[in-house]
C-alpha cells in the first residue's frame, strides 16, 4: 500500500522500548511514504508534537509515566483532528472503550503484524486528512 502525497507524513512513535521503535521503523520504512520520528515517553510525544508538525502518532499503552491512552488525551486537545493509535499487549474491552472515548484512531494488539500496521496508518490518514468533512 502506497500513500500518494507531495510529503511525507510525518509519524512519532512514542515507546519506552528502543528495540520495539525500531521494529515499527523498520516495518514502516520501506511500505509508506512517511517521514518517522521516535521519543521515549507519552510526555516527550507532547512535548515533540507541541515543537514540530506531527500528522500521525503510534503510542505504547504501558510507559513509564504517563500511559499512552493518557498521552493520546493531551495529543488529541492539542490536535483534534491528529490520529493516535495505541499498540498494546493487554488489549482489554474496557481499555478498547476508554481509547474509543478519547477519539483513538484505533487499538492494535502486539505483536503487530505489519499489514495490518500499514493498513491501519493508511487508514487514519486518509481519514484525517484527505476528508473534507474531517478538515
Amino acid at each position: 500500500m502506497v500513500i500518494e502525497t507531495p510529503e511525507p507524513y510525518q509519524l512519532l512513535i512514542a515507546d519506552d522500548n528502543r528495540a520495539f521503535r525500531e521494529t515499527l521503523r523498520e516495518l514502516l520504512e520501506p511500505r509508506l511514504l512517511l517521514s518517522i520520528h521516535e521519543v521515549d515517553s507519552g510526555e516527550a510525544a507532547v512535548e515533540y508534537s507541541q515543537e514540530f508538525q506531527i500528522d500521525i502518532v503510534l503510542l505504547d499503552m504501558h510507559m513509564q509515566v504517563m500511559t499512552g491512552l493518557e498521552a493520546l488525551r493531551l495529543l488529541k486537545d492539542l490536535n483534534a483532528i491528529r490520529p493516535c493509535i495505541l499498540i498494546t499487549s493487554e488489549a482489554t474491552d474496557e481499555l478498547r472503550k476508554d481509547a474509543q472515548e478519547a477519539d483513538a484512531h484505533s487499538v492494535l494488539s502486539k505483536p503487530v503484524r505489519r499489514t495490518e500496521l500499514c493498513t491501519t496508518i493508511a487508514d487514519a490518514l486518509v481519514g484525517a486528512y484527505d476528508n473534507p468533512a474531517a478538515n
